[in-house]
């Protein structure tokens, strides 16, 4: 069976998370990107909300997880968010990209990103 794709791109959150202390200390913006896999077939023929991802309910998950507790790297902030859309029992599988475009590198750059996938299996 081949899945459907509901993506949330573009969450911004302010958080502060790396391993400077005036990141912890000041903040920054944060950029997510999440594509969920899921099976959209029930959702769609019986027109439910109840059957597929809310993804105003993940946004809210991802956005309380970014603005909370601060981690050092974004490789363990883009894992706790892929835990936190795969606690959904109707997601399957689940690729998050954190974007961090104020990344204290000391070169001009346009962003600095971390994608991870990962699934029940």
């Amino acid at each position: 069976m081949s899945l459907d794709q509901i993506a949330l791109r573009g969450l911004r959150v302010r958080g502060q998370h790396g391993v400077f202390d005036h990141e912890r200390r000041d903040g920054q913006d944060f950029v997510i990107d999440a594509v969920l896999w899921t099976d959209t077939r029930a959702a769609a023929a019986a027109d439910d909300l109840a059957l597929t991802v809310d993804y105003g309910a993940v946004a809210d998950r991802l956005a309380a997880i970014v603005s909370g507790a601060p981690v050092a790297l974004i490789e363990t902030l883009a894992g706790r968010l892929a835990d936190a859309c795969l606690a959904d029992p109707m997601v399957a599988e689940v690729e998050i990209t954190v974007h961090k475009p104020q990344a204290p590198v000391p070169h001009p750059f346009t962003d600095v990103t971390v994608t991870i996938r990962r699934s029940r299996r």
